[in-house]
C-alpha cells in the first residue's frame, strides 16, 4: 500500500511527464522511429509528380483516368524501457536522486509511446531482472508504470546489465524500441549488447551526479557503497586516491563508449544536475535526420 505522500508525489510527477510529452516533444518521437512497415489506405487521382508505378490500373481503368495509391506507414510499435533499479541510483546531490531522474525520463518515454497509439514495457533489473511489465498501451497501463519505477523496492541492489539484456532478448523476440536507462555502472556485457543492437533499436540513456566524476577534498570520510553496503574509511585529501578514481570513472566512460560506437547505438548524456528535454530533442532529432537520408 503506497503511503499519501508517496502517492501524491507520484500523482504529480504524473501529470508533468504527460504535459511535457504532450507539449514539448510535438512530432520528434513520431519522426525519430520507423514503423513496422507499410498499408494500404485509399486511391486518389493522378498527379503530376507521382510515382507511375503505384498506379492503381484497375480504378483507372474504371474511371476512365489515372488513380494512383496512397499509402500509409503502420506506426503501431513496441518500446520497451529497461530500468536499473540498483542501488546505486539512490544517490543525488544536486536537483535530485539518480533514481527520480530515472523516473521522469522512463515517464516521458511512456506517455510519448501512447500517444502515438504504440506499446510501451518496462524491464526492471538489478543484478537479475525484478520485475516485467508487458508491453501495453492507454494512459491506465501508463500510471501503472510509473508508480512501480518510484515504488518497486529491489530485492537486491547489485548490478548487471548482462542478465536483464539477455533476458530481453528472450521474451521480446519482435522488433522493438528498447531504451536502457542506467548509471552503467557496469561491465562485461558486450555480447549480450551486440545482440540487442543487432534485434533492437537500442538507445542507452545514461544518468549520472557530478559528484561521481571526483572524490572531493574533505579530509577523512566514511563512504557507504550503495550496492554492497560495505563501509570504509578514505582520506580524501590523498592526491593519488582521487587520481585512482578520477581514471576508474574515465574508464567506465570509456568502455560504454566504444560499446556503442561498435554496436552503432546513440548514447545520450543525463546529470541530476541538468537538462533532460534537450538532450532527448536531439536524439529524436537526429534519428529523425538519419531516417529521412
Amino acid at each position: 500500500m503506497l503511503s499519501e505522500e508517496l502517492l501524491k508525489k507520484i500523482q504529480r510527477f504524473h501529470f508533468r511527464t504527460k504535459f511535457l510529452a504532450n507539449d514539448l516533444f510535438a512530432g520528434q518521437y513520431e519522426s525519430a522511429f520507423k514503423g513496422q512497415g507499410i498499408e494500404f489506405a485509399e486511391v486518389r487521382e493522378y498527379q503530376p509528380g507521382d510515382d507511375i508505378r503505384i498506379i492503381d490500373w484497375n480504378v483507372s481503368a474504371r474511371f476512365g483516368r489515372p488513380f494512383v495509391k496512397v499509402f500509409h506507414e503502420e506506426r503501431e510499435l513496441t518500446v520497451i524501457l529497461v530500468l536499473d533499479l540498483s542501488g546505486s541510483h539512490l544517490f543525488g546531490t544536486r536537483k535530485r536522486f539518480k533514481r527520480e531522474l530515472l523516473a521522469e525520463v522512463a515517464g516521458m518515454l511512456a506517455f510519448l509511446a501512447i500517444r502515438t497509439n504504440d506499446k510501451v514495457g518496462a524491464i526492471l533489473f538489478s543484478s537479475k531482472v525484478e520485475k516485467y511489465i508487458p508491453p501495453n498501451k492507454g494512459a491506465a497501463h501508463v500510471w501503472r508504470l510509473i508508480k512501480e519505477i518510484f515504488a518497486y523496492e529491489p530485492q537486491d541492489l547489485t548490478t548487471k546489465v548482462d542478465a536483464v539484456l539477455t533476458y530481453l532478448n528472450k521474451v521480446v523476440r519482435r522488433h522493438a524500441i528498447v531504451f536502457l536507462i542506467s548509471d552503467c555502472m557496469d561491465r562485461g556485457f558486450e555480447k549480450s549488447f551486440r545482440l540487442t543492437a543487432k534485434r533492437h533499436d537500442l538507445t542507452v540513456i545514461r544518468v549520472s551526479d557530478p559528484a561521481e566524476q571526483e572524490l572531493p577534498d574533505l579530509g577523512l570520510m566514511n563512504l557507504q557503497d550503495p550496492e554492497t553496503g560495505q563501509v570504509a574509511l578514505i582520506n580524501t585529501r590523498s592526491k593519488e586516491l582521487r587520481e585512482r578514481w578520477g581514471n576508474y570513472r574515465a574508464d567506465q566512460t570509456a568502455y560504454l563508449a566504444d560499446l556503442v560506437r561498435r554496436a552503432g547505438v546513440d548514447l545520450v548524456e543525463l546529470s541530476t544536475s541538468g537538462p533532460v528535454i534537450e538532450p532527448l530533442m536531439r536524439l529524436f532529432e537526429g534519428k529523425a535526420r538519419r531516417r529521412s537520408k
